[in-house]
C-alpha cells in the first residue's frame, strides 16, 4: 500500500493486550490507538471526538489509569493492558457504574459514555467512596453536550454507594 506522496506505508506487527486477551496485528505505525481499535480490532465503543486529546470521547483504561486513546501509539503500549468500554461489563452482567448509568437515566445521546464510564471505574479503582467534588475532577477531562453532568455525577455516587463497584 501506498501513501498519497507514493512512498510505501510502514506498517509493524503489534501485541497488544486488550480487555484480558492478547492481539497481534500488523498495522500502519501513524495510526491511532483509538483508529487500532476502532478499524482493526472492531471495538467501536471507544469513540472518535476531536481526535485532538480535548474531549475525553475515546478515552480507554491503561494499566488502569485513563488514557486518551487519540493521542496513543499503539506501540508505545505493547506489554500494557489496555481496557476498552467492552471490557468493562456484558449486556447479561451489567458493570456497576453501566447499571447505575441505565437506572438514572445518565446516558442521553451515549457518544461521552464509554469516555465517562472507564474514567468513573478509574477513579472508583482508587478511590472506592468518592466526594463529590472528587468524581467532577475525574471526570472534568469527559466532555457532554446533553446532560449537564448532574445525572453522570449522581450515577458514579449510586455505583460507589452499591457493594462491587
Amino acid at each position: 500500500m501506498l501513501d498519497e506522496l507514493d512512498r510505501p506505508i510502514q506498517r509493524e506487527v503489534i501485541a497488544l493486550s486488550v480487555n484480558g486477551e492478547g492481539r497481534q496485528l500488523l498495522a500502519p505505525v501513524h495510526e491511532t490507538l483509538l483508529e487500532v481499535l476502532r478499524e482493526r480490532l472492531g471495538l467501536t465503543g471507544t469513540k472518535h471526538g476531536c481526535e485532538l486529546g480535548e474531549c475525553g470521547t475515546c478515552t480507554v483504561l491503561v494499566d488502569g489509569r485513563p488514557e486518551l486513546s487519540c493521542l496513543l501509539l499503539p506501540i508505545q503500549l505493547e506489554g500494557r493492558e489496555i481496557t476498552t468500554v467492552e471490557g468493562l461489563g456484558t449486556t447479561a452482567d451489567l458493570h456497576p457504574l453501566q447499571r447505575a448509568f441505565a437506572d438514572l437515566g445518565a446516558a442521553q445521546c451515549g457518544y461521552c459514555t464509554p469516555g465517562m464510564l472507564l474514567a468513573a471505574s478509574a477513579l472508583l479503582a482508587e478511590r472506592p467512596h468518592p466526594g463529590r467534588q472528587e468524581i467532577r475532577e475525574a471526570l472534568a477531562g469527559n466532555l457532554c453536550r446533553c446532560t449537564g453532568y448532574a445525572k453522570i455525577v449522581e450515577a458514579v455516587e449510586l455505583a460507589a454507594s452499591r457493594d462491587g463497584a
